[in-house]
């Protein structure tokens, strides 16, 4: 059975994401606006795994971890501060991200290929087709 509740939570926390990531001060470094977005995002993760799982262990955890955690943590900074500046270079919050989107998807079909051999189907090459049929039409 799929589990529709974790597509409901990232559209609701993308959509305040980008309005917050639009909202910031002109004049705020977004790396200088990263350090209270990681201390707050710190603390809420923090609690939530102690309410989510009573009696658990973070540092018990942490002897989980390989590599992934440490490199979604640059890849995050470098997401995060990628949109605020490219709300700040005046994109539009419209068509930014759904410009993003699109070069994403496209770059993660093949990424998905490469490293997991997740197959390119005729309806994903259809679907890419219609994707830069977007771009083109968005851009004009």
């Amino acid at each position: 059975m799929v589990n529709y509740w974790p597509i409901f939570l990232i559209v609701f926390s993308n959509v305040f994401y980008h309005i917050c990531s639009k909202s910031s001060p002109e004049k705020l470094n977004p790396l200088a606006a990263l350090t209270i977005t990681y201390l707050i995002g710190t603390v809420c993760s923090a609690l939530v795994f102690f309410i989510t799982n009573p009696g658990a262990s973070l540092i018990e955890e942490y002897h989980k971890l390989n590599w992934a955690p440490f490199v979604l943590g640059v890849a995050i900074v470098g997401l995060e501060a990628g949109y605020m500046y490219l709300y700040k270079s005046g994109w539009n919050i419209n068509s930014g991200y759904l410009i993003v989107s699109i070069i994403l998807s496209i770059t993660l079909l093949f990424v998905g290929l490469i490293l997991y051999n997740e197959p390119i189907t005729p309806r994903k090459i259809l679907g890419v087709i219609v994707c830069i049929l977007g771009i083109i039409i968005m851009r004009k």
